[in-house]
């Protein structure tokens, strides 16, 4: 497929890639109101700070291992959470509390990562990503030492804000310090960090609890995540980009409660209707159309206050909204695939550690892609075609989940279909990334890398809310059909769905139909995020290839 020549775009979306002479041209008239509102004193499209020069790698090895240490932790809690998400719902009886585990967690990290941008330009790189570690050992800890469901939740929301904190700002530090052109093998290197962590996570948190128990997953964390703290306080040092305070009046504050309210009343909703009440219930019949009201009111937050969290305008422009689309449909579907095989795993009676080691292939996956598409991009300065590569792999390994996942699965195949979900998801990442700031001047990356993480957020969100709500309806829908005119059936189909351990103690006659039926209701999980997947490829083949310049000075 060719990119054809479109006369009412700019042209330098149709600039050969490795022409470094070519300058990208100015999109300020467009972005004023999303950017900082003043022009860096830096040569336009040159470093984030004048005082900033471009750094040795060995300086930038020392200052982004730094960072990536937070990372890695990040990435760690993410899957020892989706591997204990059992453990911990059968302790506090209740199995809906799956994904309350997940989406808490997600939904403080859709609030703070967008908004990230705008305050490290006020106080700093470094103070933000001190701040986030923080904020991150703080909420592992509550989990740790959680007494409650309400307490654990707590605890995932602030540790969520800083791993929203951790994740984002290591993404404007390599903007700040690294020409676009290198930016993928570094962003590559940084997701094998993300990778190396989401990998042993799920093995971690299996072995942790099967050894000690889950709160150990979580208290072991802690002493680590200030380790992370020292290190960058001593090593990040990027001088403030807006040095005044007043500033902090236009970071946008109100969109970002806008955001949060109406993700957790539609996560209320999806999770409620069906499920624990019916779908006429009043509970869920306020909390969806309100979801919807904050929502609107989001929308009409991002279209005027001067430095949205998500620039409406900017939306409308293909180069902007078409990665942002990809990376939001991708990561609902991966999302729902990283907290659902792991039950799927234990409920055909692998431990939590056998479960977590079944998620390696994906993590070793998007490390690969990760850093095999900054490779590829940094040889040859193109990522259309790569995209298309990397898309159909993660469309492949669905397909395969979909159709083969079942409870007499062999163990070898699960490996090579989840190695290729992540390739083609961890390749996704990187390309999405370049695909979006080579779209527009260097002052304004921070705005849209906070957009792009904006989408990812919400985006987990709704896609483990989404296969909460398919999960829960089809389990709860073919347990009564199957088992509804028995005795006791009200009884022992609450105990089933909300301990995975109650399937061991089933009276005779129930566990074989019991297992049918869980398996039934994952392969209605796996067939939407197919669904999800076939819609990311085909928004993907709107993008469009920009100049990838490979010096800070021509960034």
């Amino acid at each position: 497929m060719t990119a054809q020549h479109d006369p009412t775009l700019p042209d330098e979306e149709h600039a050969p890639l490795l022409c470094e002479g070519d300058r990208v041209q100015n999109h300020g008239a467009i972005l004023d109101a999303y950017g900082s509102g003043e022009v860096d004193n830096a040569e336009e499209g040159g470093l984030a700070s004048p005082d900033l020069k471009e750094p040795s790698t060995l300086k930038l090895i020392v200052i982004m291992g730094s960072i990536w240490v937070g990372v890695f932790l990040g990435a760690l809690d993410a899957t020892v959470i989706a591997t204990l998400s059992a453990p911990i719902s059968t302790s506090f009886h209740s199995f809906t509390l799956v994904s309350w585990l997940a989406s808490s967690y997600l939904i403080s990290n859709a609030a703070l990562q967008p908004l990230s941008g705008r305050l490290t330009d006020i106080f700093g790189r470094r103070s933000g990503l001190i701040f986030s570690n923080v904020f991150f050992g703080a909420g592992n800890l509550i989990c740790g030492l959680a007494s409650s469901e309400a307490a654990m939740i707590f605890g995932r929301v602030i540790a969520g804000m800083g791993g929203g904190g951790l994740f984002a700002i290591s993404t404007f530090v390599a903007s700040d310090l690294i020409p676009l052109r290198q930016r993928g093998l570094w962003q590559g290197f940084g997701n094998v960090c993300y990778g190396l962590g989401a990998g042993l996570g799920g093995v971690f948190g299996g072995w942790i609890n099967d050894r000690w128990g889950w709160r150990w997953a979580f208290l072991i964390q802690v002493p680590c995540v200030a380790v992370s703290g020292v290190l960058v306080a001593f090593t990040v040092n990027i001088p403030v980009k807006e040095n005044n305070l007043s500033r902090i009046r236009r970071v946008d504050f109100l969109g970002a409660m806008t955001l949060v309210v109406s993700l957790t009343l539609l996560l209320l909703g999806l999770n409620s209707g069906g499920n624990i009440v019916p779908w006429t219930h009043p509970l869920v019949l306020t909390a969806l159309p309100l979801s919807l009201v904050f929502l609107v009111a989001f929308i009409f937050v991002e279209d005027r206050v001067p430095e949205p969290i998500i620039p409406t305008r900017l939306l409308t422009r293909r180069a902007v909204w078409a990665p942002c689309v990809v990376n939001w449909l991708q990561t609902m579907a991966v999302f729902a695939v990283v907290f659902y095989i792991p039950i799927y795993f234990q409920i055909r009676g692998l431990s939590a550690t056998q479960s977590g080691a079944r998620m390696i292939p994906q993590a070793l996956g998007a490390a690969i892609g990760s850093l095999g598409s900054g490779l590829i991009m940094r040889a040859t300065g193109r990522y259309y075609y790569l995209n298309l590569v990397t898309q159909a792999l993660f469309l492949a390994g669905f397909a395969l989940i979909a159709i083969t996942f079942d409870q007499d699965t062999p163990d070898a195949p699960p490996y090579i279909y989840i190695l290729m979900v992540g390739i083609g998801y961890g390749g996704m990442l990187t390309i999405t990334l370049l695909a979006l700031i080579s779209a527009e001047d260097h002052k304004h990356h921070s705005v849209i890398t906070s957009a792009s993480y904006a989408f990812r957020s919400t985006g987990s969100t709704l896609g483990i809310a989404i296969a909460s709500g398919v999960f829960q309806n089809l389990l709860k829908s073919g347990l009564w059909k199957r088992f509804g005119d028995r005795e006791n059936a009200g009884e022992i189909i609450g105990r089933v769905r909300d301990s995975i351990d109650e399937i061991r103690h089933l009276p005779p006659g129930w566990q074989k139909g019991v297992l049918e039926v869980y398996m039934a209701s994952f392969k209605g999980v796996w067939w939407t995020m197919f669904g999800l997947a076939v819609l990311s490829a085909l928004c993907s083949l709107l993008m469009k290839e920009h100049v990838l310049h490979n010096t800070l000075a021509r960034d």
